[in-house]
């Protein structure tokens, strides 16, 4: 310490920094439970992130007879976007329900605010209630069934239409197509479930939802289980570790201990199987970064060995890297003379308050780089069927884009990428491009979409497919959803490849166990299952990147969209590269603004959308272009419903 006058004087100061705190007080979260795991340990199925993958694997079983446990880093889903939703997912609530039903007495089945029993089926959509601006909650709670609302959260897809706007014989062309809904199912058929994923998808979307309200609804059925198992003193069906996850090494250690530790939370058992221990973790904005830290004073949590544990934890999931999984790149063959690339492609995703309404509407067109060489580009908007606050619309930047503020001329040369000049520029050239896109595919004048509220973006993210060889990565463990592999997003393909696909395929694996399948055997055949579906999911998803005519709107409807357009779905587009790596250069990704909320304040547009004119953009009059009158959108709507104005059928024949 040196001298006794040294020591003398940090002692003082040190009683003294004592005496400051003597009269804080001390109360803490210590006394929360965060450490029990009754009902939890050597479980039946564990799920590691509890996507709609996951979460629809526990609930097929559940309605097995089986014990689940969930493990999950977010807390409560708060996913934004909004899907487009195949009529298998309903089928498949409806015999989950049944299932139920059949197997527990009425008092263990879940229910209801308003206690009726809570039915996923009837949750998501009966032809007996209403749709709406509605949030799950408000429906499994019983707050609108005390005002004499009966409604449901799915809204149904009343008007598909598809734009074709490309070049043809050197001249913009238009040729419209409206097809008529798909008639939405009015009970649940057993004969839908376990279909091949590549059927599915190529059939139309019935239904629209919004992600985190699908995945609220099956969140509070497993909750409101082990909420009625815990007070009922049984031993619980459900278990949910909702701020948890496996445990993994510090991200500060380095070298050889990181790796001695890294799999910490996966001990091996002689036999290849793995157990499981997890810890409970915070979640921190941490200088614009999420970063997790263990909660203090709380001790690791043994889950034991369960029978079968399957990772769905999005596109990136550590834990399944750390037990050796990986991913490649998948490529696609454009026939444009450069041979099999990577597919990939960048898109500007946003929600704006339009009222898009129950419609599913994609647009394709030509864009022109400097050199003249034609790219085909996308866009779709997603609605709400009667909620005009949800619009969702997402357009594709062409690979020639840069959205460079230097090559713009908004800042200078050499101006440093990380100033608030330079990302000021980046980003009103990343919104006037949007804006200029979204009046395109709604007919709604940029000045007009310039005032309208939106919740979030637009933002840059960018879509590479890739997939692993082998799903199987531990004796009892499996790897599924878009943590396996991942295709084109826009279809909605990577949710219903993961509830409908992957997902039934665990209940598959219960069926084969039930009938005397060795645990080995049954989970070779899972996960052989699991690659088949997303195989299948990249092979009709091979379009989106390369060909014209969305997987989504079914086969029959593309080969009367071929007809109309006289243009083949397997013509190929140009595309390049350099650009795009520029672009990605300029300001890198971040996976993590799906979650920030940007809020640029403007009004609610609760009128209809104007109605869709026959000329392309680059050939209309002055006074024709973009023009949005509220008592035309609403005549243009009704004569959407059944097919097509008289306008669009002159323009198909044309």
């Amino acid at each position: 310490m040196g001298s006794k006058t040294d020591f003398a004087g940090w002692w003082r100061k040190a009683r003294g920094r004592a005496a400051l705190t003597e009269h804080l007080d001390t109360t803490t979260d210590a006394g929360v439970r965060l450490d029990d795991t009754h009902g939890a340990v050597d479980a039946d199925f564990v799920a590691l992130g509890l996507g709609g993958t996951n979460m629809m694997a526990m609930l097929w079983s559940v309605a097995m007879g089986r014990r689940v446990v969930g493990v999950e880093l977010r807390g409560d889903p708060a996913l934004g976007v909004h899907w487009n939703i195949r009529e298998d997912f309903y089928h498949h609530l409806g015999l989950i329900d049944q299932l139920m039903a059949e197997r527990y007495p009425e008092e263990r089945l879940p229910r209801r605010g308003d206690g009726r029993l809570f039915k996923l089926r009837e949750t998501f959509y009966t032809p007996h209630t209403e749709p709406g601006g509605i949030y799950t909650d408000e429906v499994i709670s019983g707050f609108l069934s005390s005002l004499g609302d009966e409604t449901h959260v799915a809204g149904l897809i009343h008007h598909t239409e598809f734009i074709d706007d490309r070049w043809a014989d050197g001249k913009p062309t238009r040729v419209l197509t409206i097809t008529d809904p798909p008639r939405p199912p009015e009970c649940h058929d057993p004969s839908k479930i376990g279909r091949d994923i590549a059927d599915v998808l190529d059939g139309p979307s019935t239904f629209q939802i919004g992600a985190s309200e699908a995945l609220v609804m099956m969140r509070r059925f497993l909750e409101i289980i082990e909420e009625m198992d815990l007070a009922a003193g049984v031993e619980p069906r459900v278990r949910l570790f909702l701020s948890h996850r496996v445990v993994t090494s510090d991200p500060g250690d380095e070298g050889y201990v990181k790796w001695f530790r890294q799999e910490e939370g996966f001990t091996g058992l002689p036999d290849g199987r793995k157990s499981l221990r997890i810890e409970a973790v915070r979640e921190l904005d941490y200088k614009g970064k999420f970063r997790r830290v263990r909660v203090p004073g709380t001790e690791v949590l043994d889950l034991g060995t369960p029978e079968l544990f399957m990772i769905a934890q999005g596109f990136n999931s550590d834990d399944a890297e750390r037990l050796g999984f990986k991913q490649e790149d998948v490529k696609v063959d454009h026939h444009d003379g450069r041979g099999a690339v990577v597919a990939q492609a960048d898109y500007l995703a946003g929600l704006m308050e339009l009222n898009v309404h129950g419609r599913l509407r994609r647009r394709i067109a030509s864009e022109f780089d400097k050199d003249g060489h034609e790219y085909w580009v996308r866009q779709i908007a997603v609605g709400h069927e009667d909620d005009p606050e949800v619009g969702w619309i997402l357009v594709q930047v062409p690979d020639f884009k840069t959205f460079d503020p230097v090559l713009a001329g908004l800042v200078q040369p050499g101006t440093d990428r990380k100033s608030k000049e330079y990302l000021g520029a980046h980003q009103h050239l990343l919104r006037e491009f949007y804006l200029e896109q979204v009046a395109l595919i709604t007919e709604i004048p940029v000045h007009e979409l310039d005032e309208i509220q939106m919740p979030y973006g637009p933002k840059l993210f960018s879509l590479v497919e890739r997939v692993g060889a082998d799903a199987q990565v531990a004796t009892n463990g499996v790897v599924a959803g878009d943590s396996f592999g991942n295709g084109h997003f826009l279809t909605s393909g990577g949710a219903i490849t993961g509830m409908v696909g992957h997902s039934s395929r665990v209940y598959q694996y219960w069926l084969d166990r039930d009938a005397g399948t060795a645990p080995e055997v049954a989970i070779r055949d899972l996960a052989a299952a699991i690659k088949k579906d997303t195989d299948g999911w990249l092979h009709v998803s091979a379009q989106e990147f390369s060909q014209a005519v969305p997987i989504n709107f079914g086969q029959e409807r593309i080969a009367a969209i071929e007809k109309q357009t006289g243009r083949s779905s397997s013509l190929r587009a140009h595309t390049i590269d350099a650009t795009r790596r520029h672009r990605h250069s300029l300001v890198p990704l971040n996976p993590s603004d799906w979650r920030r909320l940007v809020i640029y304040a403007g009004r609610l547009h609760t009128h209809d959308l104007p109605p869709l004119l026959d000329t392309h953009p680059l050939c209309r009059d002055t006074d024709e272009v973009l023009v949005a009158d509220p008592a035309m959108s609403g005549s243009a709507t009704g004569g959407m419903t059944g097919g097509m104005t008289d306008d669009m059928a002159g323009a198909a024949r044309s």
